[in-house]
């Protein structure tokens, strides 16, 4: 038994030792990552070389967007449920008409225009087809997919705006059936725009659209990078002070209840969130500045160029009780693992660069 515990002894100081020489030589390299990410941002995939490739890789993408349009139509076009509304209720709904402050025309220029003139813009600077084809897709995913949860809860609820009392009776005069409800006799289209009010068309189009701007400008200029520079999260937040004033000029103007912009606005965040995050890492992430197809090329291209084929290398430090300690190479396809994130990305690149001098600084006999 004392026998036993004397080699359980000396197994776990030469675990030690090898342990402190595997720490001396990762102090001697460059901090994790580094050079991945120096490289990483050197990198250059131009529109003319690789755009049609990335483009067909999303071809049913793209298909589904225009989907999304054709529903969206739909939805435009047919007659929301016309909702009872008695005389007793006209009390919230006899605001006066007013045109739009912010007319329906400009709402796609800055929440789809803005924010696709921005990603141009980084492209010119990184030459990335990967981040301006994303960007770009997951913006027109953001605002087709609150379009269409909008018009058809909008449909479906068929809410009276404040004003649908003079769209029902322009003349002032209120007419009612025997049940209680309205008989409007006002213009047609005024009458089902009026049901329409929940919730915020505008609302929720600003928040999807500029709320991804948000997320993309607070991931490019690392906004949340722990160096406490508020003039950053104050860019960031430029595009969300934009939509919270068109929601606000909406009750302004007598189009919505304020209920009405605060769940449109909520649902255009949610969406724009969600969208964001199938492309691109967390914007407070270290390498939230680019989008995963981004480093899952650099990854393919790496191990092109090391003869690898499409797999990655991990090393596990594994120890037996009486064999001492030894390195397990592990060999795992680049889309096995669930857990796989753009860190995990960077550091397989750092692997890759490195792989052929951790194998001549291994100690003796851990191989």
């Amino acid at each position: 038994m004392a026998w036993n515990k004397l080699g359980s002894l000396f197994s776990f100081l030469k675990l030690q030792g090898i342990l402190q020489r595997l720490r001396q030589q990762q102090q001697q390299a460059p901090p994790q990552s580094e050079r991945a990410r120096e490289a990483a941002k050197r990198a250059e995939y131009p529109i003319r070389t690789y755009g049609a490739k990335v483009a067909w890789n999303h071809l049913h993408d793209w298909l589904i967007l225009m989907l999304l349009v054709i529903i969206e139509v739909g939805l435009f076009v047919i007659h929301p449920f016309y909702r009872f509304v008695g005389k007793d209720m006209m009390g919230d709904l006899r605001y006066p008409m007013k045109d739009n402050t912010v007319p329906v025309w400009a709402v796609p220029i800055y929440s789809v225009l803005l924010p696709i003139c921005v990603s141009i813009f980084f492209y010119y600077r990184r030459k990335d087809v990967h981040d301006l084809h994303h960007s770009v897709l997951g913006l027109l995913f953001a605002v087709l997919i609150t379009a269409v949860i909008t018009d058809a809860i909008k449909d479906a609820v068929g809410r009276p705006r404040p004003d649908f009392f003079w769209r029902c009776f322009p003349d002032g005069k209120d007419v009612y059936d025997k049940w209680g409800n309205v008989v409007c006799h006002g213009n047609k289209a005024d009458i089902k725009e009026g049901h329409k009010s929940f919730p915020s068309g505008h609302a929720s189009w600003s928040f999807a659209g500029l709320g991804y701007l948000s997320l993309y400008l607070a991931g490019k200029i690392h906004t949340f990078d722990r160096q406490g520079h508020i003039a950053k999260l104050c860019i960031t937040l430029i595009p969300l002070l934009a939509a919270s004033l068109v929601a606000i000029s909406r009750v302004d103007d007598y189009w919505h209840h304020w209920n009405d912009v605060f769940a449109g606005g909520f649902l255009g965040l949610v969406v724009s969130a969600f969208c964001y995050r199938q492309f691109f890492p967390n914007p407070y992430d270290d390498d939230g500045w680019g989008p995963y197809a981004y480093f899952d090329a650099l990854l393919e291209e790496l191990s092109d160029n090391n003869g690898d084929g499409a797999t990655q290398t991990t090393n596990q430090l594994t120890a037996h009780p009486t064999m001492g300690v030894h390195i397990v190479n592990q060999t795992q396809g680049s889309k096995g693992d669930s857990d796989y994130g753009p860190s995990s990305r960077l550091d397989d690149i750092e692997l890759g660069i490195r792989s052929k001098s951790w194998t001549h600084h291994m100690p003796y006999g851990t191989m």
